[in-house]
């Protein structure tokens, strides 16, 4: 009778939980980002939740969790049930943070759909040189001071690989606490570049006192086609900041392919196309990917930042 009994309660469980899934959404769903408000990564979700809301036909808020470059939010997400009403957004920081930990994969979390990809763009002020070329060439035997803000991060990470690639003195890396004061200490000539993405100095690049030199993308930027890519000059350095959604391991297959589908037509719908073009410099049709495609990346986004860590000292093999 206890056998029973107990398998009966597992059934009953089994169809509770079926039902739930079925039901998707009822209730509020969480957007959890690590940024703080007003940052690029809070920006890009507010943005999905604009495009997503009308869609999905429930309310959502956005959860932001600093701290610990990504830890904080993940170790958020961790302690929330595997239901889909709480979605993680996932950024290169959470690869650092998953590749120190000696992970070689985005484990523990499910793709959904990818926001931005978002490249790396070294920067000077303008007039410093002619062309990328001529930028590069300052390199060969000095060493140009790098202003990020992030340290053992995508920021620096980047600087240094490029170096390597491109067969140049390493930068001498100075931290700042955000993209203001890289901006300001760049055009006051404090630092030689800055390592950033389009977006964030876009009001400086239209005001001409800071100009991209080199866009670290196999692709050209849609708001700046003729500034030279690492593909064109030959160099194999392609970093972004990439931005996208994923949630907990164990999720139900039926909520993931509700949130999967909703979430893609969303960002694919004009007022999201927007946004990536007038705020972040993107072009929507190479931003936005479907969760093949942003399950790849992840992974492959914690395996490169692994073999960059190890290489540059910050981790042990």
């Amino acid at each position: 009778m206890k056998t029973s009994a107990f398998t009966a309660g597992l059934v009953a469980l089994g169809m509770f939980g079926t039902a739930q899934a079925a039901d998707f959404p009822s209730d509020t769903i969480e957007v959890v980002t690590h940024s703080g408000a007003g940052g690029g990564t809070d920006l890009t979700a507010r943005a999905m939740m604009r495009a997503v809301e009308p869609l999905i036909d429930t309310d959502m808020v956005i959860v932001n969790k600093p701290g610990g470059a990504g830890d904080a939010s993940l170790r958020y997400l961790e302690q929330r049930p595997a239901d889909g009403y709480t979605v993680l957004t996932w950024t290169t920081g959470h690869a650092v943070r998953q590749a120190k930990n000696g992970e070689t994969e985005a484990t523990g979390l499910i793709p959904i759909a990818r926001a931005t990809n978002d490249p790396q763009v070294l920067m000077t002020s303008c007039g410093a040189y002619e062309n990328a070329q001529s930028f590069i060439d300052a390199q060969k035997d000095k060493a140009l001071r790098y202003g990020v803000t992030h340290v053992a991060n995508i920021d620096d990470v980047s600087a240094f690989m490029f170096g390597k690639a491109a067969g140049i003195a390493q930068p001498n890396i100075v931290s700042f606490k955000g993209g203001g004061e890289l901006q300001t200490n760049l055009v006051g000539g404090n630092i030689d570049v800055a390592v950033m993405n389009y977006g964030e100095a876009s009001s400086q690049i239209a005001a001409g006192t800071i100009c991209p030199m080199v866009v670290m993308s196999d692709e050209p930027l849609a708001e700046a086609p003729d500034v030279a890519t690492t593909e064109q000059l030959g160099i194999d350095a392609d970093y972004s900041t990439v931005r996208g959604f994923a949630v907990r391991e164990g999720t139900p297959d039926d909520v993931v392919e509700t949130l999967r589908q909703t979430l893609l037509k969303g960002m694919q719908g004009e007022e999201f196309g927007k946004f990536l073009t007038n705020t972040m410099g993107l072009d929507p049709d190479t931003s936005v990917a479907g969760a093949d495609a942003w399950g790849e990346q992840m992974n492959s986004s914690v395996a490169r930042m692994h073999e960059a860590l190890i290489e540059l000292g910050y981790i042990k093999p």
